[in-house]
Order: structure tokens, then sequence, then C-alpha cells
């Protein structure tokens, strides 16, 4: 397995030099410093503060100076200053990760058991009234778009019921959980739906397996194989759809953090697109590529745990 994980290790680090070459082009070759220096100044400052801005964010360099010091400071964490206020990028994403963690992580961990509960619940009575009426619910559900969960949340039950804000957020631990609890319910409730139409599927094709048939032969109950049989043989497919999840709960929630005010790492991104902020745009992007590829990495991994007839050549 050592030798699989070294070979993946190098893949992804070509993965990740591409990315990089990618955002190269995009951000240094592609973009017009002249414009970067209007859109961050305004378009009538004087010749002399555009030009003076493009020499402090290094964008009047060759290109190959430009390409040596843009991988050598990504590969080594230097992330700069911001081209929208100059503040330290590593500063703010320090930051960010707090309250984005702090709703991504509970909506994690609630919408998870809750998606793979329902989803064994509607597959015991699989080909039934439940069953159908489970699948046209969680068709519906997932056929809704995340806005109008959040507009509806906000107006139901921030507006009208006053039960938690509307927006804003408060890491204090006595009044934390009031401004994240909406971000959590309307998170696992937008989610859960194509989360059990897929756990559901996964699960009805087990139970089709021959070591289902052959649990029931020696007398085992529905519900017995439902939860020690058939969820233990459908982990790969969970694992594969949980880990390939896990990286977007550091970089958070573009919708959710914008209409909600938390300032995490998707709102960072969000005023970093509409403040035509270059720099973090390519940190931001450089940051999801590492978890995704890293996380890629562990779910290999993680298919020998659950499953010992897995083997990493």
């Amino acid at each position: 397995m050592l030798a699989y994980v070294i070979r993946r290790g190098l893949y992804g680090v070509v993965t990740i030099l591409g990315v990089l070459g990618l955002l190269y082009v995009l951000f240094f070759l592609y973009a017009d410093p002249l414009d970067m220096a209007q859109r961050a100044v305004g378009e009538k400052a004087p010749p002399e503060v555009l030009q003076q801005w493009i020499e402090n964010h290094g964008y009047d360099r060759p290109a190959h100076v430009q390409l040596v010091d843009h991988y050598v400071r990504m590969l080594t964490f230097d992330f700069g200053r911001s081209d929208a206020d100059d503040a330290p990028i590593a500063r703010r994403l320090r930051e960010g990760a707090i309250p984005s963690l702090s709703f991504t992580l509970p909506t994690f961990a609630l919408g998870l058991p809750l998606a793979i509960g329902l989803s064994l619940f509607v597959a015991y009575f699989r080909e039934t009234y439940i069953d159908r009426a489970g699948v046209v619910m969680a068709v519906l559900a997932m056929s809704v778009s995340v806005l109008l969960y959040i507009i509806g949340g906000q107006f139901l039950l921030g507006k009208l019921l006053h039960w938690f804000p509307i927006s804003g957020f408060d890491a204090s631990p006595d009044v934390i959980l009031r401004f994240i609890a909406l971000p959590v319910l309307i998170g696992v409730v937008g989610g859960v739906g194509s989360d059990v139409r897929f756990y559901r599927t996964v699960f009805v094709e087990e139970t089709n397996r021959d070591y289902v048939r052959t649990a029931r032969a020696k007398g085992c109950g529905d519900g017995r194989i439902m939860a020690r049989h058939v969820l233990r043989n459908a982990m790969i497919p969970i694992l594969t759809r949980v880990v390939v999840a896990i990286p977007f709960l550091f970089t958070g929630s573009l919708l959710v953090e914008s209409f909600f005010g938390i300032p995490g790492l998707g709102a960072m991104t969000v005023e970093a697109i509409q403040g035509n902020d270059f720099s973090t745009l390519r940190v931001m992007v450089y940051i999801g590529a590492l978890a995704f590829v890293g996380f890629q990495i562990l779910t290999d991994i993680s298919y020998t745990l659950v499953d010992p007839r897995v083997r990493l050549g």
C-alpha cells in the first residue's frame, strides 16, 4: 500500500503543479495589470498611483520572474497580501476558517447520519408506498434551489417567528448557537434530499446481492440485514461521496455565508470576486485543489479499512 500511496502522492503533486500553472496563465498572463490596478484603486486614479500599485504587487516584473515567484509562494504557503486592501491573506484565512467550520462541521455531522438513517428506512420498505413516497420527497427536496431554503428559512424562522437571527455572526460560546442554528438547519434540509436519493439507490442495489439472500436463508431478519450487512457492504460508495464533500467544509459555503453575513472563507471568496481581488482568488483555488487531492488519496486508503478485500497495488 505504501507504494500506491507514494504513486498517488506524486500524481497529486503533478496535479497541483498543473493547477498552479493554470492560475498563472489566468491571473498573470491573461489579466491586464492596468485593469487590475484600476479596479483596485479606482478608474479615475492618477497614472502614477496606478503604476505604484502595479509595482507594489509585483505585476511589473518579467513573466519568468513572476512565474517562479508564483510557484515558490504558493508551494511555501507564503500567500502575500490582498490586492483589494493589502491585508495579509494568511491572516484572513485563519480568521475565516473558524466561522466557516462552525456551521459546516455541524451540518456535516448532523446531515450524514440523518441521510443514511432515512435511506436505510426507505430501502427497508423497498417497492412499497413508503419507498415511493420517500423517493418522491427526496427528488422534490433536491429539486428546490438552496436559495429558496435560505430565503424561506430567514423569512419564516427569523422574521416571523423570531427564533433565530436573520444574519450576523458572534463566536462567543453563549450566543454562537443562535447564529449558526439556522444556517445548519438549512444546510441539512437542503442536502438531505440528494443524499437520501443516492444512498437509497446504493442500499437497494446491495439488497439484491447473493449474501443478502444467504443471510435471509439462515434466518436473519430484514432489520439486522440492513443494519449489519447492507450498510457495511455499502460503505465504499458512501465513503466516496462523504470524503469528496469534506474539502468543502474548509472552504465554506458561498451562498450561506453571503446571505447570513458569516465572515467565513466562502464570504471571503465572494468578496474577492466582487472586488477583483485576484491574489485572494488564486489562494482560495489553490487551497481547494490541495484539499481535494489530499482527501482523494485518503478516500482510497479508507477503502482498505472498511473492506478487507480491497488491495491497493
